[in-house]
């Protein structure tokens, strides 16, 4: 059963173009067996019309403070009192203003201030109105009160911008909802992951790298921060958003890299290293670029620090768990690289053929451990991640109980 099935939410809509996501939202909270009663604003209204969310939440919608036909007239206590939870998504720049203000000029506003429920905002606002500072002061007052807030992710807008500022996608809501429903198996715990290629100058326009998009590493990432964990990311090089919640900090190198895990690994409890860091780097990197002058060209080459293994010889270890994508023999080389990087567990993957994972959003991962192997065969990287997070948690727990 879900962890939603037969919880009250309050979804409330302002005004603005992503409250079309809304409908899908309320659809799979009802889908997740949720009570979901929808409370608009009157901008709202002109984005998205009233009978769609009453259609999909099987209530009609309020959009009413003083309504004559609530219970005493005043709906907005009875609301306050029937809510679980309360989300208001999208959640305009106006709407924040005012309840960061403590403004009671709604419905919506007038119910998030008479509600003892937790009240959550997923915010959705052009890119400059999100990084004005009067925005932001006013989130940090809604954090100080107690407000949870998810998202705003970045990319391309309505508006044609592109920055902070776009709603979470429904499905990324309700995993954030569902989560919180009850603590996850990472609640408190540490995770660094690594994840992406890193980039090896030759000369200052060409370099040695590899076909890794990040994708896998950013989705044990998201899936790590959902199941509770405070997560620090360390990325290579890429072009997709990294999720919500979690600490960024981005490298080219493998030198850079390692810097940035041994800067602050000793703190951490569980280390995923997902990254497909480049072996050899050239020994010298040429200060202009190199021209076709012969035939052929000979680059010395030399090997580059061991990432996992500086990790795992630390004097009180995380709990560590590699990656490793092979072309051939794939779990041999696994369990070598097992014994040989004194790791927990690893997560295989062949390359090549036509489940090449490279840049897909699909994958196929094998878990192997000094006692055991688990198959979690071929899905979406979103949900290997998941899965594999889980088996993290279980084995983490197991080796370390309270």
């Amino acid at each position: 059963m879900s962890r939603l099935a037969d919880q009250h939410f309050i979804v409330g809509i302002t005004g603005g173009i992503a409250a079309y996501k809304s409908a899908e939202l309320v659809r799979r909270l009802c889908k997740q067996g949720a009570q979901v009663q929808v409370i608009m604003t009157q901008a709202a209204k002109a984005f998205i019309a009233p009978l769609t969310l009453q259609a999909l939440s099987g209530r009609p919608v309020r959009d009413t403070l003083l309504d004559p036909e609530a219970e005493s007239g005043m709906g907005h206590i009875e609301l306050g009192r029937w809510a679980d939870t309360i989300v208001v998504a999208p959640a305009s720049a106006d709407f924040i203003a005012r309840l960061a203000a403590g403004l009671a000029s709604d419905l919506l506003s007038t119910v998030c201030l008479a509600t003892s429920a937790p009240v959550i905002l997923a915010p959705a606002m052009n890119q400059a109105m999100w990084q004005k500072p009067t925005t932001q002061r006013n989130l940090a007052t809604l954090r100080a009160d107690g407000i949870t807030l998810l998202g705003p992710a970045d990319g391309p807008q309505a508006c044609g911008d592109t920055g902070p500022g776009r709603m979470l996608e429904p499905d990324e809501l309700i995993e954030c909802l569902t989560n919180s429903q009850n603590p996850g198996p990472l609640e408190n715990i540490r995770v660094m992951v690594t994840a992406g290629p890193t980039w090896e100058a030759l000369d200052p326009v060409r370099g040695l790298s590899n076909h890794s998009s990040g994708k896998m590493g950013y989705a044990v990432a998201n899936a790590a921060k959902l199941a509770g964990a405070s997560v620090s990311l360390i990325s290579g090089p890429v072009t997709i958003t990294p999720p919500t919640g979690v600490e960024l900090k981005n490298v080219t190198t493998a030198k850079e890299m390692l810097g940035a895990v041994e800067s602050s690994v000793s703190g951490f409890d569980i280390f995923i290293g997902v990254a497909a860091v480049v072996d050899y780097r050239p020994a010298q990197v040429a200060p202009t670029k190199m021209k076709k002058a012969t035939q052929t060209l000979t680059v010395e080459f030399v090997r580059n620090p061991d990432i996992l293994s500086t990790v795992t010889q630390q004097p009180d270890p995380p709990f560590t768990v590699g990656f490793a994508a092979e072309t051939d023999q794939p779990l041999e080389h696994a369990r070598q690289k097992l014994k040989n990087k004194r790791l927990d567990l690893i997560a295989v993957n062949q390359v090549g053929g036509d489940d090449n994972p490279f840049g897909s959003d699909h994958n196929t991962l094998t878990l192997i451990s000094q006692h055991d192997q688990v198959e979690l065969g071929r899905d979406s990287k979103a949900e290997l991640a998941r899965r594999l997070v889980e088996e993290i948690a279980g084995r983490y727990h197991a080796k370390n109980p309270a």
